[in-house]
């Protein structure tokens, strides 16, 4: 029984693998990149997204939130570094090789005298011209999909866009309303317009940047992030240990790190995945994506309620505005005199607490729970089956969209919100796992439950010492746990098989 049911598990992972991959059925690495994912690899890839909505005849859109990623960016500073002593590390092994006799008919060519593609840069972290595009056209296709919305004559109080203050975020902003607002102006051959961005302070934007203000939170990152990195270590040991083996060379943990690293790097902004990814099967590739999908899950997402609990501003800020939007609905306020539509663009660490306070990518039961404020499990390593994917939940342009539809007809309510991840309609286990839910049952099974809540209040406590220390020790047994039961259920397979 239990190697058919390690079978089973086995046959589980590659389905995952494969519903994360291309047409044609080949595994595509570009799709297991985590939140390094680029938009194009996986925007038609979703695990509990809907083929069609369940709109009701007769509704009609009448006002949309927007909150999104950052498009596709280079490496930081600090990450461009350790590129550069990668590439130093590498040259010494391979000249250690040479100076022992050892041959090096295994090692890929690449590798010989490799250099990183960044080594020239002195500054990073921007968005590139590929995150451009991903933006640009996100803007066309929201135009073309609710044409009613974007009709109007521009303004800044009708179309407000929003960004953090960094120039990644700003950038995706601007490249997101060249598209939306293309063909309606008159500047240039493109007939674009001017629009206006507006950014709150770094030290004061508890809406977009409240992982930045919030003291509590940013302790308790800190005291689990050397936790997070521990987890990591016996997938790292364990793959470092399969490299060596399959091109003899003294590779350590953290040339394994950083060859993961540079892997995401090559394949999202370079569209390269025959070098440092090609140094990893798809069993280890699933493993790091896994590892780093925790990481996400850990200090970003379901692992601690103040992660998303901490986003209350930004659910606030949605709330309001379809409000108001139906406050103008009544009052039959004239065309071009009230808000239509609100779009922000920010960062992972907004998009990720978000999805959560929206109760996306979970089961019943595990809505339920966070309903209670109770813990919930990690994602289970490969091949065990999950939801929490961080190259589906925000990868690089990743967004949520909030639609606000006016239903006349309807005998119960006459306003309905649909959802859109990464623009495709999902369930929302707090609305019966339906994609379309009346507006007044999103803000009392969706909202409310976070709205006791105060930010201030929440952000302002500091998270005692002992409590950090207990969950990080929670953290590795339960990881150690999933680590062993993983292993030891695939080598039982492959024993069998």
């Amino acid at each position: 029984m239990k190697t058919y049911m390690a079978a089973i598990s086995l046959v589980l992972f590659w389905f995952a693998i494969f519903s994360h991959s291309i047409a044609d059925q080949a595994f595509d690495v570009r799709q297991h990149l985590s939140t390094v994912t680029g938009y194009g690899a996986v925007k038609d890839v979703g695990c509990v997204s809907l083929e069609k909505s369940s709109i009701h005849e007769g509704c009609t859109p009448i006002h949309l939130n927007l909150v999104a990623r950052h498009g596709t960016r280079s490496p930081t500073k600090k990450r461009m570094r350790e590129l550069d002593r990668l590439a130093s590390h590498l040259e010494g092994l391979i000249r250690d090789a040479k100076e022992q006799n050892l041959s090096l008919q295994k090692v890929p060519t690449w590798l010989l005298g490799w250099e990183s593609p960044w080594r020239d840069k002195l500054k990073g972290g921007e968005l590139i011209s590929k995150g451009e595009d991903e933006l640009y056209d996100l803007g066309i296709r929201i135009r073309e999909r609710f044409p009613d919305l974007f009709k109007e004559e521009y303004h800044p109080d009708v179309y407000p866009i929003k960004a953090t203050q960094v120039p990644r975020a700003s950038a995706s902003a601007v490249a997101f309303g060249m598209g939306l607002f293309s063909e309606k102006g008159s500047l240039g051959p493109g007939h674009h317009r001017a629009f206006a961005v507006s950014s709150e302070s770094r030290a004061s934007d508890i809406v977009l940047r409240f992982y930045d203000c919030c003291e509590s939170y940013k302790d308790f990152r800190k005291s689990q992030e050397p936790g997070v990195d521990k987890l990591k270590e016996p997938i790292l040991d364990e793959i470092t240990a399969a490299i060596v083996s399959r091109y003899e060379l003294n590779f350590t943990r953290q040339d394994t790190a950083s060859l993961w690293f540079l892997c995401k790097q090559e394949a999202s902004l370079l569209d390269i995945t025959d070098q440092a990814c090609g140094l990893f099967n798809p069993s280890e590739v699933a493993l790091l994506e896994w590892t780093d999908d925790l990481e996400v899950f850990i200090l970003k997402g379901y692992g601690k309620s103040i992660n998303y609990r901490m986003g209350v501003p930004l659910l606030e800020d949605v709330v309001h505005s379809m409000e108001e939007a139906i406050k103008a609905q009544e009052e039959q306020l004239a065309p071009g005199s009230y808000e239509k539509a609100r779009l922000r663009f920010a960062h992972a660490e907004t998009v990720v607490p978000f999805t959560c306070l929206l109760g996306l990518f979970l089961e019943q039961s595990e809505f339920q729970k966070i309903q209670r404020e109770q813990p919930l499990e990690l994602p289970p390593r490969p091949p065990h089956s999950r939801n929490w994917w961080g190259s589906t939940i925000a990868p690089f342009a990743g967004n949520n969209m909030l639609v606000l539809h006016s239903c006349p007809a309807n005998p119960s309510s006459k306003y309905f919100i649909q959802v859109l991840h990464n623009e495709h309609p999902i369930t929302m286990p707090g609305c019966n796992n339906s994609d379309f839910c009346p507006f007044e049952e999103f803000k009392e099974m969706i909202v409310a439950p976070h709205l006791k809540h105060d930010y201030n209040t929440l952000c302002a406590k500091r998270l005692e010492q002992p409590e950090q220390k207990l969950e990080t020790s929670k953290l590795s047994l339960l990881f150690r746990w999933l680590f062993s039961m993983g292993r030891d259920e695939t080598q039982s397979t492959k024993a069998e098989l």
